[in-house]
């Protein structure tokens, strides 16, 4: 890798020049060295060409601290190759490879957090591992296609994946690097270079990463919106306002509500300090299992949220794993408890446990397990009996899955961003994007990011919300652009105004009626360097497609793959962008029923439309509805 000039350096000083981003090979196939560890330099052939110059695509593969590794190559589809390395000693293995930089537009990356811009080279690599981030990344090019993708297969131990512009050159280097040992798993590295769109080439590695994965399902309440106490409440929730809020979110179309931080202490400063023995407040809750039946009485399922990692620094559980530290938070009052102690992990699972088994809830919000990612840990402690932390948090989720199991097969789990591996899918059952609040188009980045890595999981938003006085039409906006997930809500239901709730009523009615093709459908998001304007949704009869910019929406052709079957194609078209007009793009002249909607779902318009070739404009208001009935 390249590397950036001496941070100690003088203002003045001249920067260095880059090292390139890869050693070339000695005739004998070793030489140069990674600071006091031996290095062996293989080039290995792909079958594989650049999909910009038809050029062959090599890796270049380093060994560091060890020789005896071997390499295969497997073409498993036109223009993918599956690289797996073998280590015959513990060795780190590091694959480097370029491709054209030729029109490409954006980085893809799961973080959503990092910028899609085109990094340079020497930027650090990211570590994704079990708890945070998935071990993918795709270069895209113009008209969303994927100039190269590549993952690598391996979803529970640390793989550092590099990638970024060779400045030298203008080719762009992709780096996966791993720890290998002879009794661990290979480094197995998944190349795409068939210039598919990006998301068509994504969805090809989560089917990867499935492969012999066994989940046990997703409860369908899960699928269904909800209701969250975060933003609404924060830590001021009691049976009564729970009860209140569950009723109302109920009648609106909610499945399921969510009691975040608050149930288990009466402190209300927001830190984590009273995090660590899971006891209910019981001044707030005196009888959690006879509110949580009350709660089932309005038809909803119930998830209670823990701070899995925390031990607060005011909880009387806190002596009790002195020695059993990870890491001190003290920024928010707790420590990270180590869960390589056999001890650690059983108070975590009997007190999570003891929300489904003594309590009667449907589920659990697993929040914080980030926090068990860290790049350096240290040596593990006496009493330990795991040596690796990303080790030890598998088996403490695997014990909790069984454990809730034994009591409700259908358990709702739910886990969110930054932990959105493929490793954690069978101990989730939903992932959520990150915290966002009043940030719309952000939770529309998050939440697209998470559908196309999210394997069997639902995905939900983050929960949404708005100021007392919005509009109608910005709280229809909030909602479009979680349309392609489930929408948590996470306002005071009673405080809101009659427009309000029509709005609310009426987008939760659509995210209901048309869950199969928002959350099944083939997802198809457009310009992911500008934040997803557009994303489509299809599936075998209807298309979906929320436009967030003043741009074209073009009608799906008859013949393609998901309008096989015979009859009527249903075209939806949700309108978060304040620009009325929406040009509907046709390839024929057609007929059409055309029936617009505004925020609150009331009917504007019910007319026939002859089609055209070429751009057609369609009213339909900001926040509103159009759904096109094309002719068989």
């Amino acid at each position: 890798m390249t590397t950036t000039p001496d941070a100690t350096a003088a203002p003045d000083a001249a920067p260095q020049p880059p090292v390139p981003a890869w050693r070339p090979n000695s005739p004998t196939g070793e030489g140069g060295d990674d600071g006091d560890r031996a290095t062996v330099h293989r080039p290995l052939v792909t079958g594989l060409a650049d999909t910009t110059t038809g050029e062959p695509l090599t890796l270049h593969l380093t060994g560091i601290g060890g020789e005896r590794w071997e390499t295969t190559v497997t073409r498993v589809a036109d223009a993918v190759a599956l690289v797996e390395v073998t280590a015959a000693e513990p060795v780190t293995v590091r694959a480097e490879w370029r491709v054209a930089c030729a029109g490409a537009t954006a980085h893809w990356t799961p973080d959503t957090s990092a910028s899609r811009w085109l990094p340079p080279s020497w930027i650090a690599p990211r570590t994704a591992s079990l708890a945070h981030g998935a071990p993918v990344t795709s270069l895209v090019g113009t008209h969303d296609r994927a100039l190269c993708t590549a993952a690598a297969g391996e979803t529970t131990a640390p793989v550092r994946v590099g990638a970024g512009v060779v400045e030298e050159s203008g080719e762009f280097a992709f780096t996966f690097e791993q720890d290998l040992t002879p009794d661990g798993p290979p480094l197995r590295l998944r190349v795409d270079l068939s210039g598919r769109h990006f998301a068509a080439t994504l969805r090809d590695v989560t089917d990867w990463w499935a492969e012999g994965l066994h989940h046990p399902g997703v409860a369908p309440a899960a699928r269904m919106p909800a209701y969250s106490t975060w933003y609404s409440l924060h830590q001021n929730v009691d049976t009564a306002a729970v009860e209140r809020q569950a009723a109302l979110a109920a009648d609106l179309g909610c499945e399921s509500v969510i009691v975040d931080d608050g149930w288990q202490t009466t402190d209300r400063a927001r830190g984590y300090g009273h995090c660590g023995d899971w006891e209910p407040n019981t001044a707030a809750f005196p009888d959690l299992a006879a509110h949580v039946a009350e709660v089932h009485r309005l038809g909803l399922a119930y998830l209670l949220w823990y701070a899995v990692p925390f031990i607060g620094r005011h909880n009387p559980a806190r002596d009790r794993f002195r020695g059993m530290i990870l890491r001190e938070e003290p920024h928010l009052e707790a420590a990270v408890l180590d869960p390589r102690h056999p001890e650690v992990r059983a108070h975590l699972v009997d007190t999570v446990a003891r929300a489904v088994e003594e309590w009667g809830m449907d589920g659990v919000k697993l929040d914080f397990l980030d926090r068990f990612a860290v790049a350096d840990p240290p040596p593990p402690p006496a009493g330990a009996d795991h040596t690796t932390v990303h080790g030890a948090v598998r088996r403490l989720l695997a014990d909790l899955d069984a454990r809730l199991r034994r009591t409700r097969p259908d358990v709702i789990v739910e886990h969110r961003q930054p932990y959105v591996g493929p490793g954690l899918w069978p101990y989730a059952t939903m992932v959520r994007a990150v915290d966002c609040p009043l940030s719309p188009a952000e939770n529309r980045q998050r939440v697209v990011d998470c559908r196309l890595t999210a394997g069997p999981l639902a995905v939900h938003a983050d929960m949404i919300m708005w100021h007392p006085a919005e509009t109608p039409e910005a709280v229809a906006v909030h909602l479009v652009n979680a349309l392609f997930s489930v929408p948590q809500i996470s306002v005071d239901l009673a405080a809101q105004t009659p427009d309000q709730l029509a709005a609310l009523r009426f987008w939760l009615d659509v995210f209901r009626r048309h869950a199969d093709v928002l959350q099944h459908g083939a997802l198809e998001p457009s310009r992911p360097d500008l934040g997803y304007p557009l994303v489509r949704a299809a599936g075998p009869h209807t298309t979906v497609v929320a436009r967030y910019a003043p741009l074209p929406v073009a009608l799906p052709e008859r013949d393609d793959a998901t309008s096989a079957a015979p009859g009527p194609r249903t075209l939806l078209v949700a309108n978060a962008d304040p620009d009325p007009t929406v040009l509907l793009t046709a390839v024929r002249a057609e007929r059409a029923l055309a029936l617009v909607q505004d925020c609150r779902g009331e009917i504007l318009s019910e007319t026939e439309l002859d089609l055209v070739p070429g751009t057609n404009p369609v009213t339909v208001p900001t926040g509103g509805l159009l759904t096109l009935t094309r002719e068989g």
